[in-house]
Parts: structure tokens; C-alpha cells; sequence
């Protein structure tokens, strides 16, 4: 089956000083989308990025910025990142009080809503809400620092979250979309593809791998996670 696949680097391993910069390098580069990722120091033992980040780079790009909400409570924090210019809200179950009504609220606030769901956290959490669901991210390491190795039994979790969207979308006719986070990298980019992922967040493997002879940084390095992906 031909998947459109999207490329999203994670800012939190950009530069800072010139974060500006660094998202329209690599947008230009060829990546799909902007992750961003928001940690509380309660939820994950990390504290990251709140709305004014956003804010500050949507003026930036055209690009889809995708928000992972590893906060609790979540629903305090949503119409927040709408407004600062999300188009991607995805949350962790156990993260919130009422999981429909929280999809809801990304919705009604104008933005694709989705499940994030942790090494450990069993994929029934999406079996009764998948028609408010826009976006699966499963975590390939277990969340709250960047640099980590790719845990090969999400492969196995891949495939069983691809049978069940494919099984919707032959029921329904809609498409949801099964990202990856966490470990990506060039040369194990092509085996979670397999498995059954389309969207894929990429930090260091991205942002650690700039080149200042290419044109916009990170030119290299984007073509060379596309060139795998054309293998699949």
C-alpha cells in the first residue's frame, strides 16, 4: 500500500538562539512538519516549550506545527496552543479525565487531534475513539529526553496500530495517520516505514546532523532519511 510520508523535525534540538532560522532551514531542506514537543515537570520529569514558543514561529512557516502535550492536566492547555497557531494537538491518555472530550476540544478548537501512547500504555485507549481521532503517535522511547535509542519492540506495536487503521479506513473510507517518536534515525528509518508508520519525528538525527555547506543546513541529511524511504 503506498503511504505519503512526512518528515517532522523536533525543535527541541534545534538552536534556540536562532530558532527562527533553524525552522525555516530545515523546512526548506524538504521536512513536512514542525514538532513540538511540551513538557511539564510533572507528566515527564522535563520541562520544555509552552504557547509563546508557538506563537513566535508560526510566523515563520507555513508548515504543520504538530504539538505533543506530554502535560497534566492537558484540556487547560489546548485552546492556548490553538491559538498560537497548532494545526496538530496529540495528548496522552492517562493525561486526561474524559479522553473524548478532550479529542473534542482539539477539534472544536480547529485542530487535528490525536493519542500519544507510550511503551507501555496498551492501544485499547483508541479503540472506542477513533472517529474522533486524526493522528496516532506512538513513542519509541519512553518520553522526556531527546538522544534516546529506538526501542525495536515498537515495531511489533507499529504493526498492530496500522491493522486497526487500516482496518477503519476499509470501514469508514477515512485516513489516520501513525507517527513515530523517538530514536529515528537514517539507518532505522526505513524499517519503522514497514511497520507501518507515515509520519516520523526526527530530532538529533536531524538537527545534530547540519552541514554548513548545504544550502539551507540540513539539506543532506533530509534527502538522506527521503532516500530510505524510497526503498519501502
Amino acid at each position: 500500500m503506498s503511504r505519503e510520508f512526512k518528515i517532522a523535525p523536533s525543535i527541541l534540538s534545534a538552536n534556540f538562539a536562532k530558532l527562527g532560522e533553524e525552522v525555516s532551514n530545515v523546512i526548506a531542506s524538504g521536512a513536512d512538519w514542525i514538532h513540538f514537543d511540551v513538557m511539564d515537570n510533572h507528566y515527564v520529569p522535563n520541562l520544555t516549550i509552552g504557547p509563546l514558543v508557538c506563537e513566535a514561529i508560526r510566523p515563520v512557516t507555513d508548515a504543520v506545527i504538530d504539538v505533543h502535550l506530554m502535560v497534566k492536566p492537558v484540556d487547560r492547555l489546548i485552546p492556548d496552543f490553538a491559538k498560537a497557531g497548532a494545526n496538530v494537538i496529540t495528548f496522552h491518555p492517562e493525561a486526561s479525565d474524559h479522553i473524548d472530550r478532550t479529542l473534542a476540544l482539539i477539534r472544536d478548537c480547529g485542530c487535528r487531534a490525536g493519542l500519544v501512547f507510550n511503551p507501555g500504555t496498551p492501544l485499547q485507549y483508541m479503540d472506542y475513539v477513533m472517529d474522533k481521532l486524526d493522528i496516532v503517535l506512538l513513542m519509541s522511547v519512553n518520553p522526556g529526553f531527546g538522544g534516546q535509542v529506538f526501542l525495536p519492540i515498537t515495531l511489533d506495536k507499529l504493526r498492530g496500530v496500522r491493522c486497526r487503521l487500516d482496518m477503519y479506513k476499509k470501514k469508514t473510507g477515512r485516513d489516520i495517520l501513525l507517527e513515530v517518536d523517538g530514536g529515528v534515525k537514517i539507518d532505522n528509518i526505513a524499517d519503522i516505514a514497514r511497520a507501518g508508520a507515515d509520519t516520523f519525528v526526527a530530532g538529533s538525527a536531524v538537527f545534530g546532523a547540519g552541514k554548513d555547506t548545504d544550502p539551507h543546513r540540513y539539506d543532506s541529511v533530509i534527502s538522506a532519511l527521503r532516500a530510505q524511504l524510497a526503498t519501502v
